[in-house]
């Protein structure tokens, strides 16, 4: 990888991939979407927000796409609308940028004959587990408009190996928690709230299983897959193949930070009942036998990093703990 352009790399997880790909000595163009304000999400507080070439624009748009991918060796696409409930709300919204969007970037990437594109999928794809761990021949199951979009443009994306032979990479990785994820996930949530001095804290349902992983670990699985020709054309989990509740989640991080915190239901955080997904636990035996990647850091590690950071008010400050983020 010599050039790498990254797709929502002002985001959580496009942040961090920006962060870890300079550190190698990789040239990085760092989409940021456009906004009035000029602001650039996350990359506004990336120490190596100066040795990279941010462009603010919209995947949506084709014509800024071909532009975005001229000269370029890789392409990691993130950029993505993921807040399941609020796809609720707009799913039209998630058909425009999750679709369209990774079809306007394919058609980029293929045009300007791109090395490799590392295309972001999710586990949500997989809805709740029908047999576990859940390997990449799961059945997917659209639990929510949002899955349903992923879905859909995962099928676009291999659509183009197919039939152009595009070097498409679908990475789906497990979820994935670390510094500035947004609130509207539960370990940002859970932590946030008490890091506020709150003494209860709001959740939705914490008895769903999920198969986490600290955000660093999880770039890495990005750049091994990127690295390794074995991976053209497969979509392949990244993911620690170890599930945990919700609720035992909540009372690790209690313990981590010593708190008597109390959970009470906040009905509007429960998503309908068929939606919901109850158990994710990743099978990541193929990206290790393509690889040889396996995750490094442990989640009581990874959840001490994450509660540090937060606790910080320069840090804590971006956060509405006392609202809900759809």
């Amino acid at each position: 990888m010599k050039q790498v352009l990254i797709t929502g790399a002002d985001g959580f997880i496009g942040s961090h991939l920006t962060e870890m790909l300079v550190a190698q000595g990789c040239r990085v163009r760092a989409l940021a979407q456009y906004n009035a304000f000029n602001h650039w999400g996350w990359l506004e507080q990336v120490g190596c927000k100066h040795d990279i070439d941010i462009m603010a624009g919209d995947v949506r748009d084709p014509a800024f796409c071909r532009s975005l991918c001229l000269g370029i060796d890789t392409v990691f696409h993130l950029a993505a609308l993921i807040a399941i409930p609020y796809s609720y709300q707009a799913p039209d919204s998630y058909v425009d940028t999750n679709i369209r969007g990774t079809l306007n970037i394919c058609q980029a990437a293929r045009d300007a004959e791109v090395r490799r594109l590392i295309h972001t999928s999710t586990s949500e794809v997989y809805g709740t587990a029908q047999y576990v761990p859940i390997d990449e021949n799961h059945p997917l199951q659209p639990q929510s408009p949002y899955s349903a979009s992923k879905i859909a443009a995962d099928a676009m994306a291999m659509s183009f190996f197919n039939a152009f032979g595009l070097p498409v990479t679908i990475a789906r990785p497990f979820n994935t928690y670390g510094p500035r994820q947004s609130a509207r996930a539960v370990i940002p949530t859970i932590i946030s709230q008490i890091a506020a001095g709150k003494r209860q804290i709001e959740l939705g349902d914490v008895s769903p299983t999920r198969d986490f992983n600290y955000v660093e670990d999880t770039c890495r699985g990005f750049i091994a897959l990127a690295e390794a020709s074995a991976t053209i054309g497969e979509t392949v989990n990244i993911g620690s193949n170890f599930e945990i509740s919700v609720a035992d989640t909540l009372n690790l991080i209690k313990n981590l930070m010593a708190s008597e915190v109390e959970f009470i239901v906040d009905e509007q955080r429960l998503r309908p009942e068929k939606s919901e997904v109850n158990r994710l636990w990743c099978d990541n035996g193929k990206i290790f036998s393509l690889t040889g990647f396996a995750p490094q850091v442990s989640l009581q590690e990874g959840l001490q990093r994450t509660i540090t950071w937060f606790c910080n008010p320069d840090n804590l400050k971006h956060y509405k703990t006392d609202r809900y983020n759809v």
